[in-house]
């Protein structure tokens, strides 16, 4: 179901996503996939919130018994921000937001399970002393450069339209590095490669990457999950790299968030039946 800001919650407890545009958003599945696995009566639900709405889309859910909170999408990330508390300190940690929930104080209050999400699936690969190289500069590209800067790797080079605010990002997450235009080449010690970026998705432009200069022994990661194979992943495949889908971090980040809005963890030891109704769907 695709939602509209002026829409009247359900008469239950419900949750969103928000983006512009929306409708290639799986978290509606993901959510409903659990809370009918848990026998939870409550919904999950898209809504398509255009960026001059964002602050009233706020308004009128603040005011709404039933709703438990919202997913941020494109290209709301950064810009949700302004219009909600920020006890974490999100601002000045990653500088964009994924999620808005009710904190104890009663308060509409922003967080960030991207970070975590991105890391999951890697915590198996030790990227210490490691170069890596990042496309995009949004909202995800913040929680990307925020785990690195946990990782201690060696530097990061970051692949945007605009330099400067590539540049800025890599001085605002204290990474080494350079910034470098989409397009430029790959650096032939990289260890991870990572699509932050919507570049790939559907409804958005090819990302165009030659993935020639990458070591046989190199991880290739995309943040977009529809689809679930990107023309990326499926040119690392066909040289035999290590590959992640944006299905591991979207679904990690998401059982972070069901635990805000719903007050219960998420049955993860489902995840296989999940994947495969997200890759069918």
């Amino acid at each position: 179901m695709i939602a509209t800001v002026d829409s009247i919650g359900p008469g239950k407890p419900y949750a969103e996503v928000i983006g512009d545009p929306i409708a290639h958003s799986k978290s509606p599945l993901i959510h409903n996939f659990w809370l009918n696995a848990l026998n939870i009566d409550a919904t999950y639900r898209a809504c398509h919130v255009p960026p001059n709405r964002l602050g009233e889309y706020i308004a009128r859910r603040s005011g709404d018994p039933d709703w438990r909170g919202c997913n941020v999408t494109i290209p709301h990330k950064v810009s949700i921000l302004d219009h909600v508390a920020d006890p974490g300190g999100i601002r000045e940690n990653i500088g964009a937001a994924n999620a808005v929930f009710w904190h104890a104080d009663s308060s509409l209050a922003a967080t960030n399970t991207d970070a975590a999400g991105f890391f999951a699936p890697l915590a198996d690969h030790d990227l210490t002393g490691k170069d890596v190289a990042v496309i995009g500069a949004g909202g995800a590209a913040r929680a990307v450069l925020f785990a690195l800067s946990r990782c201690d790797v060696a530097s990061v080079a970051i692949y945007n339209r605009n330099i400067m605010k590539a540049g800025g990002l890599l001085a605002q997450f204290g990474l080494k590095g350079r910034a470098l235009p989409l397009g430029a080449r790959l650096p032939v010690a990289t260890a991870l490669l990572v699509n932050a970026s919507a570049l790939g998705m559907v409804g958005q432009d090819t990302l165009i990457c030659d993935l020639s200069p990458l070591p046989t022994d190199a991880l290739v990661y995309d943040l977009v999950y529809a689809p679930v194979e990107t023309d990326l992943l499926a040119q690392a495949a066909d040289r035999g790299l290590e590959t992640i889908d944006g299905l591991e971090m979207l679904v990690g980040q998401a059982a972070v968030v069901f635990e805000l809005f719903f007050g219960v963890a998420p049955p993860r030891i489902r995840d296989g039946e999940l994947r495969k109704m997200l890759i069918d769907t």
